[in-house]
């Protein structure tokens, strides 16, 4: 069979360039040669041929397109040009003139001349199909439809059609066959001219050399993939969802740990931090009067809910002054977070962050200080890597360091959030309230149940609406504004409808708007904004009862089951300008009336149609069998039987004149649609049928060959655009999933050329993004697109085209050693293109299925609505719209949780269709075919009305069989530890089982199951693309009760139509794995075969015969036939018992006598019995082997199961536990390979290692390499790593000479950069200082890491980008030229190649701290000795959520080695193989040793609080069997950081005590000690590893000091125990300093002084060197344990997985049997050092004034000054007062004294006092030690005024000024640099230092200054010179002079009253005289006027 297309001419071409073609058939391209230089035609003239392995479809399209080519740039598309297939088929001949249209549909001239020809296998063509497509509608009717959609497929044109031929549309899928063309590609060449080859890109060649080598093209072949299902995507048929179930509640931990606050606004205050996590209160202590108070204190809160509901708590942080039992404080400022900001930061944590406060009352203010914490979210199996805690000296950079995410600007600005809400509908009766009824009952009124309010929740605040009195759609058109800082830390804002009721609100239904999904931070991105749109709310079902059982899904929790109502709403974001002074400044919710918005402005409401049919329904679970069952289809409230009926339904748009285009459709339809047939009423529910009996557990409705159908019709606002973009983006990602798990599957199974396979997904994904940016444009101008759309769409586009870009450049990176980085990289993008299709404005709701019986619901199923969504552009068509799609309903709400909810309901066969009524001619394309329509009696006439049912006419009988191999690594359902499992098949109604294999976790059924006489409706052909698929699902039996359902997996068998050869390569078929799942989590695989064979017309009797015996012992079972069981090899499995460890009790009886059996392929062997367990629970014989039959393939190795038992009296086993060692690979022997050299150095050295390799000069012996190391190399060079082939020799040499030239050029240097450190005095040194220095270290390798982690990716680009560069050594030198360069560079001359920090280091010997377990790093210890955990089986149903570890009943410790039999000679040559140990040649002795265990206690961090008061007094206890240590005397009080320093020697012997337990209690007072967590050591690997880690060897050697060797054997005696015991020639030492191993020579100081400085000689040096470089020895080399802290997390078995903080520690362990090891290290911590700071007070100048003196007005103050040191607030000691100072100079000469403990290690000031009265002891605090100097001015009556202050950090403090006039404000701030000071060097400082206040516009403001002098005095000193305080005896300060004035009011009355008048008021005083004295005339004047006027007159 094969299709030619013969492609003659293109023509009227324009303009000229270069022309090529591209010919696509069933998604396989071929390319024309190039046409040079082409005007307008273009004559082609190729034929391409296409083999054909699957007769073609009618449906199926040929494609052409034609591009101008380009050398440089992607070929440009002229045109394309479709054609289905169906003539073809139909006349084996067809010729075309056609023309071609372009990228948006379009018509163009360009025609294009083809000839296409199909020669079918047996000459017979196809007829057409009358079901493919509807008859001869009237073609304007199709016109105007290719308007209303956008455009119909290209080639079914009107204007391409002959006359009368009829028109028709390609309605499937996708062209891709399932074969993909039978998987067997033609090659390229075939087609090739001679100038062709310009086309072929570099991809083709390397594409065509494999093709050549395999017959088959990487890049397009998809794999049987993970779930099988993959595999041949179809056309009519959707992939199930496997994964079933919602989120469960989990354990969460919320930690914080407040250090300190700074800068805090406010003068003065007692600030208390207050810590909120959802409505959980935790307060600090308070600090009194300070604003940088220093807490330190560490909360935890526990919580266990769900994730979404965890995620959405609020975190709050607040400050808040001065509260105490009465009062609750003002609040200074908070900041607040949700939980998933915090979950989504790497590490799920903050650490060490600002957190910037602001104040929500007044937004105008500003900022209000900064909180330092650290916030961390655990959930349960989070591993939080906590960043390493040791001294930091902070020099903080806060505006570096704040708590924000990433991309979060510094300064965040207000802005009101306005949650518009305008309308709602479809709510449902809530009549709770029964006292409705009883009104309806009496008066009859008939009232909506529900009185609706909206209530939005977002950032910790709620708002809501008016209520809207019984209203079922309810008018609001209010808006919540809430005022936050944008970009808000909160990323959902929640908005819940709910039902007012006098006795309690519900809610109706919940919407989570996800601001991330409406805004975007880009520089091109936009600010939240949402609608208005309406949005579709879920939850529990409609049918009301009063107690709904699913109320929390209405609260958005869960999945929802049913509609509840749709919300209209909007949300817009506006920033505030603060500085606006009309602005209300508080944050309180405010509700107000918001603009109505039109009905249109969400769409115009269009009439949607959504057809259904049943095609089958099984797996009905039996308890719902007795009744008759109908299935309901629901979309909104359409179809709905509770209010869908009960309520009118919205009516059909009114048809105004002016819509044409409607009237038109109504007039030409007429003769198939009138009116009143067109308002057909809509079925939405099945008739109810009984089912029939499947097997014991299921049942089956009987709907043979006929099919009940639904239809609804439904009125949505036409949102199509929205989903169309949806679809197509989830079409991409779907295609990149199925892509990445291909290659994924690909690397894990080893395939070859995964790397093409990414390549192959990679062009896809740009080719998808392409065409998104082509399709997604449309409709632009459409009316009701919102702000959101079009901002969405920009923002996609953006990203896709980026995506598609960088898809690009990353295919061209793909190379085989990349693969992995750049799958994870893909992966990003799958993530993205998830988030991107999630479109936050809803259109048309979800589809609902609900199962009803006896009028119940029983089961649903919900699929969204746009994954059924029908389009004509394939991209946009939803991926289940018109394909069968296989659904499992579930039990809703909280019943579908846990194992009730993997139980399926049943298995519906569903057919779905959903499109706007006028497109509606297309609702039946994609059934199977060969059906008949059954209508509705009053719809007989009409052609497109739906039908009720379909009658299948077609009918072909199946046989499957299905091929079951075996399973592995099940599910343990028995308490056991191991199952009984059987597995079920359903196929259609059938159900078959496999037979039940007792006791194992990996049954072997071998077994083929025969389903005969299926029938199956359709076409043959169909079927043969499309076969149904198979169910298979997991049992365990049970002797009593029903089995226990351990799996389920799904697969699609392999057809094989009766005209069709059984022989390769289709058949027969392979096995493959399945994955098996059970709810969420994978429970194995299955291994298995299925094919379906059609039984032709001769019966059975042309199927291939079932050959093989029937196995008669196990009954008439057949196993799987020879072709598809896999090929089997000889293999001996070895097996080392070594011993058993920790077995629990077994139905309460110990376990005495166990034995371990171990068994694979059904062969196995049997350990020896230990006889008795207590006493030696190791075996006696050692190694044990057995010889199996397995697969040559190695990934379908069956696991290996080791069981062990307990043997009982009088014959009776118990079992213990049972491990499945899944795969036996890592433990398959490969015998080494001697023809390849023994470069295995290159992997080490592309790690980016160093390499060192001086070629030095032939001086040295023949193939000596010398390789130059410092004897203390810090940190970078200790990496060194030198492989070398096994027969040169290496030298490598250890320079003393070079340190001392280092010191001296030092010297020399001296103080040009910056004052050198003196050297540490060795006697100051102690092991401490070897800590903090090796922290530091640790610290610096994890920044280069960090750094250097970039450094190699861009080398690989540039690797990349240079193509191939010639050999591996070449890069090697290139790479060590390179590293030479840059120690050059680095420094001057050799061994300076080292950044200044760590010069001072290498002067302190270091050991390694570990961030980890010491088992993490070297492999868990399992060089040899591996520990396989038995696991027992579940006890209980409940038991499903444990974890392993509660499982665990004990380990087994041995190791496997397996080998293809016979092993190859020389390895039973090799000098002293012993036979009885096969493989394990050179191990141990197991037999009992007596060991000194020592274990030392550094400290803890980060412990979780056990007590009331958020701390804990913790204490050590340790176990090692019988030996149990508590030492509860030592306990440190209130400490959640404590320093243990302790060591503990114990006597073990092992095996017996193997496990070393390490536990941290809580001491209490009263009642019993509570753990907080502990670790666990296993000690017996650590002991017999070959990485020795019973006492780490340590840097360098020395016999005193800090640094003394701790082994009782000295590096010489171990060296030499080494090559004895790995048969290594050595150690040769001699000439001094020099020690030969094997190959290697390793050179070092040969001379070592002792405590006396005599120098001796001693081969420890080299010795040492050697150890230390070990891993460089050939054939036995291994990394040896260097001295170390490990760092081991605390678990708490209640609290399983998550940390409860972690301890360092580190164990050595020396035999009994050797010398005894010294006194233990002394690590006991650092006492602190008693010191006196003595500060003297001189003078105060240009304090601020602050009094108003009474009488004159003047301004004064009355000075003091207080101080005290950082956390002795209540020592704080003040000077006497200066009155009345005019000019703010004050002199005091005071002297304050503040003894005080010292810590210099960590800088940290010590103090020890109880909490609080009640307290039982004193708690030790550490605080920085910090001084503060205050001036105040003193009152007399009322308070004291607080005038400025400043805070010196005695370990760095600006150095004081000389002169008052010198002090500057600049000083403090840190504005200007200053030098800085350590009081700690100085010991005494004077100076003038400025104090500091804020202003009311919160700015710093200088508001005084005071001179002070300094003086640190050890306490000895201090004794040895006293001093008195304040100016008191010994050594007393003069009085200050201080002027008269101060005292002049009491001294002399008369003389002020003089100095009042005189001085200041002469002049108004005789002004107010002559005044008064003028009044007075004037006065008498107008009193004497009267009388003389009188006697004037009279004459008198």
């Amino acid at each position: 069979m094969a299709l030619l297309v013969h492609l003659k001419t293109v023509s009227e071409l324009r303009g000229r360039g270069d022309r090529i073609a591209k010919v696509t058939f069933r998604g396989q391209s071929f390319h024309s040669r190039v046409l040079e230089n082409c005007e307008d035609v273009a004559d082609f003239d190729e034929i391409f041929r296409w083999p054909v392995a699957s007769s073609i479809d009618n449906n199926e399209v040929l494609e052409i397109q034609i591009f101008n080519y380009s050398k440089v740039f992607s070929n440009k598309l002229i045109g394309t040009f479709r054609m289905v297939l169906q003539k073809v088929v139909e006349e084996n001949h067809v010729e075309v003139t056609d023309t071609l249209i372009d990228d948006n549909n379009a018509i163009i001239k360009t025609r294009l001349c083809v000839e296409v020809r199909y020669q079918d296998t047996n000459g017979t063509v196809g007829s057409w199909d009358d079901g493919d497509f509807l008859g001869d509608e009237s073609l304007q009717e199709e016109e105007k439809d290719s308007q209303e959609t956008d455009g119909l497929l290209p080639g079914s044109r009107l204007g391409s059609r002959a006359p009368g031929e009829k028109s028709f549309r390609r309605t499937g899928r996708s062209v891709f066959s399932a074969m993909k063309l039978g998987k067997n590609r033609l090659h390229k060449e075939e087609t090739l001219r001679p100038d062709e080859p310009a086309v072929l890109e570099m991809d083709d060649l390397d594409r065509l050399g494999t093709r050549l080598a395999e017959g088959m093209d990487p890049d397009c072949v998809s794999l049987a993939s993970v779930t099988a299902l993959t595999t041949n995507v179809s056309n009519k048929r959707s992939k199930p969802d496997i994964k079933m179930e919602p989120g469960r509640p989990m354990d969460y931990q919320v930690s914080i740990t407040v250090i300190e606050a700074r800068q805090l606004v406010g003068l003065n205050m007692d600030p208390v931090v207050c810590v909120e996590v959802g409505d959980d209160k935790k307060y600090t202590s308070m600090k009194e009067s300070t604003n940088c108070p220093y807490y330190n204190e560490y909360f935890v809160f526990d919580f266990h809910v769900t994730p979404d509901v965890m995620f959405d708590k609020i975190i709050k942080i607040s400050v808040i002054h001065s509260k105490n039992l009465l009062r609750s404080g003002t609040l200074v400022g908070s900041f607040k977070m949700d939980v998933g900001t915090v979950y989504s930061q790497p590490e799920h944590q903050f650490h060490h962050k600002w957190a910037i406060l602001s104040d929500p009352d007044d937004i105008s203010a500003g900022l209000k200080g900064y909180v330092k914490c650290d916030v961390a979210v655990v959930g349960k199996g989070d591993n939080i890597k906590t960043p390493h805690k040791a001294n930091e000296t902070e020099e903080d950079d806060i505006e570096g360091n704040l708590l924000l995410p990433e991309g979060v600007p510094a300064e965040r600005q207000w802005a009101r959030f306005y949650v518009k809400i305008y309308r709602a509908e479809g709510l449902p009766r809530m009549n709770t309230s029964l006292m409705a009824n009883v009104k309806k009952a009496f008066i009859g009124e008939n009232k909506d149940l529900v009185d609706p309010y909206v209530q939005v929740f977002f950032a910790g605040q709620k708002g809501k609406t008016s209520v809207q009195k019984n209203s079922y759609e309810p008018l609001w058109n209010e808006q919540v504004v809430f005022t936050d800082l944008f970009p808000p830390l909160c990323k959902r804002m929640k908005v819940q409808i709910r039902d007012s009721d006098k006795v309690n609100d519900v809610a109706i239904g919940t919407h989570f708007i996800d601001l991330r999904k409406i805004s975007n931070d880009g520089d091109k991105g936009f600010l939240p904004t949402l609608g208005p749109a309406w949005v579709n709310m879920y939850g529990s079902t409609r049918n009301y009862t009063l107690l709904d059982e699913h109320q929390d899904l209405n609260e958005g929790l869960g999945e929802g089951v049913s509609f509840r109502a749709r919300l209209m709403l909007g949300l817009a974001v506006e920033i505030l300008d603060t500085s606006n002074p009309e602005l209300t400044s508080s944050t309180e919710v405010q509700v107000e009336q918001a603009t109505p918005v039109s009905e249109s402005c969400t769409g115009k409401i269009e009439e949607f149609f959504l057809f259904g049919a049943f095609l089958e329904a099984s797996m009905i679970d039996r308890k719902n069998g007795e009744k008759p069952i109908t299935f309901e289809v629901t979309i909104g409230n359409y179809g709905n039987e509770v209010d869908g009926l009960s309520r009118p339904q919205r009516p059909r748009p009114q048809k105004e004149p002016g819509d044409e285009e409607e009237v038109d459709l109504i007039q030409n339809s007429s003769d198939e649609e009138t009116e009143e047939g067109g308002d057909l009423a809509s079925v939405s529910s099945t008739p109810p049928m009984r089912p029939q009996i499947t097997d014991r557990n299921y049942f089956h409705l009987p709907y043979l060959e006929q099919k009940p159908c639904i239809y609804i019709k439904s009125w949505w606002p036409d949102q199509r655009r929205r989903l169309y973009n949806a679809n197509i983006m989830d079409h991409i990602a779907d295609k990149l999933e199925e892509g990445l798990n291909d290659v994924q599957e690909m690397i894990k199974t080893e395939k070859s050329y995964p790397e093409r396979r990414l390549r192959g997904v990679l062009e896809e994904l740009s080719c998808g993004c392409r065409r998104f940016l082509s399709l997604a444009d449309k409709d632009q101008g459409h009316m009701s697109r919102t702000r959101l759309d079009r901002e969405r769409l920009k923002s996609c586009l953006r990203e896709l085209e980026s995506m598609g870009q960088q898809a690009k450049t990353l295919r061209a990176q793909v190379k085989r050693h990349t693969v992995r980085d750049k799958l994870r990289l893909c992966q990003n993008f799958l993530q993205k293109l998830r988030f991107l299709s999630d479109e936050p404005q809803h259109s048309i709701p979800d589809v609902f299925i609900w199962m009803m019986s006896n009028n119940k619901r029983i089961a649903y199923a919900r699929v969204p609505s746009k994954d059924l969504l029908f389009s004509i552009v394939e991209e946009e068509l939803g991926k289940d719209c018109a394909k069968v799609k296989t659904l499992f309903l579930k039990l809703p709400g909280k019943r579908g949780l846990g194992s009730m909810g993997w139980t399926v309901q049943a298995k519906v066969e569903l057919y779905l269709w959903l499109g706007l009524s006028k497109q509606r001619k297309d609702f039946l394309c994609g059934l199977p075919c060969g059906f008949e329509e059954v209508k509705a009696a009053q719809a007989l006439g009409l052609h497109s009305f739906p039908p009720i049912s379909l009658v299948y006419t077609k009918k072909q009988v199946f046989q499957l069989r299905a091929h079951m191999y075996q399973a592995r690594s099940l599910f343990a359902a028995d308490s056991s530890g191991l199952s009984d499992p059987f597995a079920r098949v359903f196929f259609i109604n059938q159900s078959q089982c496999t037979e039940v294999l007792n006791e194992t976790l990996c049954p072997t059924w071998d077994q083929m199951l025969v389903f005969d006489n299926l029938e199956l409706y359709g076409e043959a052909q169909e079927l043969r693309d499309d076969p149904p698929i198979i169910v298979i699902e997991i049992y365990d039996q049970d002797s009593m009760g029903k089995c226990d359902f351990m799996g389920r997996t799904f697969a699609k068998p392999v057809v094989k139509m009766a005209d069709e050869e059984y022989c390769p390569p289709r058949f027969p078929p392979q096995l493959e794995y399945y994955q098996i799942y059970r709810g969420n989590a994978t429970a194995g695989d299955l291994l298995a075969a299925f094919e379906l064979l059609q039984i032709g017309p001769a019966g059975k009797a042309d199927l291939p015969p079932i050959d093989g015996p029937m196995d008669m012992d196990r009954g008439p079972i057949m196993p799987v036939p020879m072709g598809i069981r896999p090929v089997l090899s000889k293999y001996r499995i070895e097996v080392l018992f070594w011993g058993l460890r920790d077995l629990k009790r077994v139905n309460l009886a110990q376990v005495d006598r166990p034995r371990v059996d171990i068994e694979c392929a059904g062969k196995g062997v049997q350990s020896s019995m230990i006889h008795n367990y207590k006493k030696n629970p190791n075996f006696s014989t050692l190694v044990k082997w057995f010889e199996v039959d397995l697969p040559e393939n190695e990934l379908l190795h069956p696991p290996l199961n080791i069981r062990v038992v307990d043997c009982r009296a009088f014959g009776r086993y118990t079992l213990v536990g049972s491990h499945a060692v899944s795969s036996l690979r890592r433990f398959i022997y490969r015998p080494p390979d001697h023809s390849a050299p023994n470069w295995n150095s290159t992997v080490r050295l592309l790690r980016g290692c160093r390499v060192l390799c001086h070629w030095g000069p032939s001086s040295h012996p023949a193939g000596e390499i010398v390789v130059n190391m410092e004897p203390e190399a810090p940190v970078k060079k200790l990496e060194t790593m030198v492989k070398l082939d096994a027969t040169s020799d290496a030298v490598i040499k250890v320079d003393v000479a070079d340190e001392e030239k280092e010191k001296k050029k030092k010297k020399k240097k001296g103080s040009s950069d910056e004052p050198e450190e003196e050297e540490p005095d060795e006697s100051m040194l102690d092991w401490w200082s070897k800590y903090f220095a090796s922290i530091d270290t640790m610290k610096e390798q994890l920044r280069q890491q960090d750094t250097s982690g970039m450094d190699l990716e861009e080398k690989e680009e540039i690797d990349n980008t240079d193509g191939l560069k010639g050999p591996l050594k070449g890069k090697e030198k290139a790479k060590v030229a390179k590293e030479e360069k840059k120690k050059k560079s680095q420094g001057p001359g050799p061994g300076q190649g080292v950044e200044a920090p760590e010069k001072k280091k290498s002067k302190i010997d270091e050991l390694k701290v570990y961030p980890k377990e010491l088992e993490a790093e070297f492999d868990h210890f399992e060089d040899w000795l591996h520990t396989f955990n038995l696991l027992r089986g579940k006890t209980g149903d409940d038991e499903d959520g444990s974890t392993e570890e509660e499982r665990i009943v004990g380990r087994f410790k041995g190791s496997l080695c397996m080998y293809k039999v016979p092993l190859p000679e020389e390895v039973a040559r090799e000098a002293g193989f012993d036979p009885a140990y096969g493989m394990f040649q050179g191990i141990p002795s197991n037999d009992p040793i007596n060991v000194l265990v020592r274990v030392y206690v550094v400290r803890a961090t980060d412990l979780h609080p056990a007590d009331i008061n958020g701390k804990a007094d913790p204490y050590i206890a340790i176990r090692l069997g019988k030996t149990d240590i508590r030492d509860k005397e030592n306990y440190i009080s209130k400490q959640l950081n404590p320093v243990f320093g302790k060591s503990f020697d114990i006597e073990a012997s092992f095996p017996m005590e193997s496990m070393l337990t390490v536990s941290v209690y809580d001491w209490d007072l009263v009642g019993t000690d509570d753990l907080i967590g502990e670790t666990k050591i296993d000690l017996e690997n650590r002991f017999y590893s070959k990485h020795r880690a019973t006492c780490g060897i340590a840097q360098t050697y020395s016999i005193h000091g800090y640094n003394i060797w701790r082994d009782p054997m000295k590096p010489s005696q171990i060296l030499t125990r080494l090559c004895k015991e790995g048969k290594v020639d050595g150690p040769h030492f001699g000439p001094p300093g020099r020690v030969k191993v094997s190959n290697r020579v390793f050179t070092g100081p040969s001379e070592m002084e002792d405590e006396n400085g005599h120098k001796g000689p001693t081969d420890e040096h080299v010795a040492l060197c050697a150890l230390r470089h070990w891993e460089d020895i050939p054939r036995v080399g291994c990394r040896l344990v260097p001295e170390h802290v490990e760092t081991r997390p605390l678990l708490n078995p209640d609290k399983p997985g998550i940390e409860q903080g972690r301890l360092e520690l580190w164990v050595d362990m020396f035999p009994m049997d050797i010398s005894a090891p010294g006194t233990p290290l002394d690590i006991s911590p650092r006492k602190p050092k008693k010191y006196e700071l003595r500060v003297i007070v001189w003078n105060t100048d240009e304090v601020v004034l602050e009094d108003d003196d009474f009488f004159t007005g003047e301004k004064s103050s009355d000075i003091f000054v207080r101080g005290w040191l950082k956390g002795q607030q209540e020592d704080k000691q003040d000077t006497d007062v200066h009155y009345h100072s005019l000019t703010g100079e004050g002199n005091f000469n005071w002297r304050y004294l503040f003894p005080f403990d010292y810590l210099a290690a960590e800088e940290k000031i010590v103090i020890s006092k109880k909490e609080s009265m009640f307290s039982w002891d004193e708690t030790e605090y550490k605080i920085p030690a910090r001084l503060t100097l205050q001036i105040w001015d003193a009152d007399h009556f009322s308070a004291d005024d607080f005038l400025g202050a400043i805070e010196l950090d005695l370990n760095r403090f600006p150095r004081g000024a000389k002169t008052a006039k010198q002090c500057t404000m600049e000083m403090a701030t840190g504005e200007v640099d200053v030098p800085l000071v350590s009081i700690f060097k100085q010991k005494r400082v004077k100076g003038w230092w400025p104090l500091l206040a804020r202003n009311e516009n919160d700015e710093f403001e200088l508001t005084g200054k005071v001179e002070a002098e300094l003086h640190l005095l050890t306490a000895e000193e201090a004794e040895k010179n006293p001093v008195g305080l304040a100016r008191n005896e010994p050594d007393p300060l003069e009085k200050p002079n201080r002027p008269d004035t101060a005292f002049v009011w009491f001294l002399n009355p008369l003389k002020s009253i003089k100095y009042l008048i005189c001085t200041r008021y002469k002049w108004l005083i005789i002004k107010i005289v002559l005044a008064l004295l003028a009044l007075l005339m004037l006065g008498l004047f107008l009193y004497s006027l009267p009388g003389y006027m009188v006697k004037k007159l009279l004459g008198a």
